[in-house]
């Protein structure tokens, strides 16, 4: 059975304000080649179809058509669940008409877990899908003290037994999944990309329990080794088989954890933040049979456009000579400028006039002996001596125009005259 496993789809998604749908789009023709060409038999979507709960028509639209064009009149079947981003009633509102195409849309968490039929080589899916788990749509609270150390074991035994429950119609001739939208321990984060699943560290899961396995006490051993040799998992809860594969949404970047059973982020198939520049960007193609061990191939993408940052340390002349040779032309950009004096309205419009792939621009400034503070006479300064000053330490260096002087000293008294005609 050969299964395609993709996740953080995020539909709706923009980037300072630049829509990434034309992007999106490409890549579902990406996938849907993918999935003929590998001649896939199971799709898995594993979390964030949307950006937002509230999510626009048009990133509706496009799911919708995808799984129209990916199922393809039900001959290959896929399953997806709700992620964090993902409002869990609006994603399974059409399941019962996605059900007549072999396509399972699951939004809240379940006890069973449901079959899918494969056609193609004629064997069963049993799969466990576990969308986003968190205690509002659990409905119950897991712990009554605020201790994250404590919640965090809390939640990792109520994810393990949410897994041995589902696991419960695993079967010896059947190919076991699990499939869920969660925050693992160990898993590599990426810095500004993936949107804060809980605050602080509470909804941190042990990845042993995406496999079903707890403590004997429902406690996490400390130190020593179970079978596989690996420190500070669970031991099994039961005799329950466990998965074959676990499939995950929510981190960015594809990688596999330590865990029972093969545990594994496919990563999105887009970069959606300057700090996933650089990452190869894929899909995991897993094949299994009856009782076997997974194989894990991943598959590169190309639908999305290349994220850069510029750093034009020779200021803005830099900057018209890169795009007078075209440098990064299909690509979004985030430009650092060294600047010696203030960036203006004018620079700004000039820059993404020449390449309207350039989103961020950062002006960065030469330090000043004074940048960083007033002084110890500060009670001595004009107001407008001040003005400046923090202006020169808010910009890291930067001289305010005079006309900006002015305009801030007549804003200044238009509210001194306000309060005096207030008081009197």
């Amino acid at each position: 059975m050969r299964i395609l496993h993709t996740a953080d789809w995020h539909f709706g998604k923009m980037l300072e304000g630049r829509s990434r749908l034309p992007e999106q789009e490409l890549f579902i023709d990406e996938l849907e080649r993918i999935v003929r060409e590998e001649r896939i038999d199971l799709i898995l979507m594993a979390g964030d179809v949307y950006d937002s709960v509230n999510p626009p028509a048009a990133a509706e639209q496009l799911f919708y058509d995808a799984l129209n064009r990916l199922s393809d009149g039900g001959k290959v079947p896929i399953a997806a669940i709700a992620g964090n981003h993902d409002h869990p009633d609006r994603l399974a509102a059409s399941a019962p008409l996605a059900a007549k195409q072999a396509i399972t849309l699951l939004g809240l968490p379940v006890k069973e877990a449901v079959t899918i039929p494969v056609r193609r080589t004629g064997e069963q899916a049993v799969l466990y899908g576990l969308p986003y788990p968190s205690e509002a749509r659990l409905n119950e609270l897991l712990e009554l003290e605020a201790d994250e150390r404590k919640l965090q074991q809390a939640y990792s035994e109520r994810i393990a037994r949410l897994v041995a429950g589902g696991a419960s119609g695993f079967r010896t001739d059947t190919v076991n999944l699990v499939m869920s939208h969660v925050f693992a321990k160990g898993g590599k984060e990426t810095p500004d990309s993936e949107r804060p699943i809980q605050v602080g560290g509470a909804y941190t899961v042990d990845s042993a329990a995406l496999c079903g396995v707890l403590g004997a006490s429902g406690q996490e051993e400390d130190g020593g080794e179970d079978a596989g040799g690996q420190a500070g998992l669970f031991s099994p809860a039961s005799s329950l088989l466990l998965p074959q594969y676990v499939a995950l949404g929510h981190l960015h970047r594809a990688q596999t954890l330590s865990a029972p059973s093969l545990v594994r982020y496919s990563g999105s198939p887009i970069a959606y933040s300057f700090s996933e520049a650089g990452h190869a960007k894929s899909v995991s193609i897993v094949e299994v049979s009856l009782g076997g061990s997974p194989l894990v191939t991943e598959i590169p993408l190309s639908s999305g456009r290349p994220l850069v940052n510029w750093k034009a340390k020779g200021g803005i002349a830099e900057v018209y000579g890169w795009l007078e040779e075209g440098r990064d032309a299909n690509a979004w950009i985030e430009l650092d400028v060294m600047m010696t004096e203030a960036l203006t309205m004018e620079h700004i419009h000039n820059l993404r006039k020449a390449h309207p792939g350039i989103t961020v621009i950062r002006p960065v400034y030469p330090d000043k002996e004074e940048t960083g503070s007033f002084g110890v006479d500060r009670e001595r300064l004009s107001v407008d001596e001040m003005f400046r000053r923090f202006y020169v330490r808010q910009t890291g260096g930067a001289e305010p125009e005079q006309e900006l002087v002015q305009l801030f000293m007549e804003l200044l008294q238009h509210d001194q005259n306000d309060d005096e005609e207030a008081a009197g």
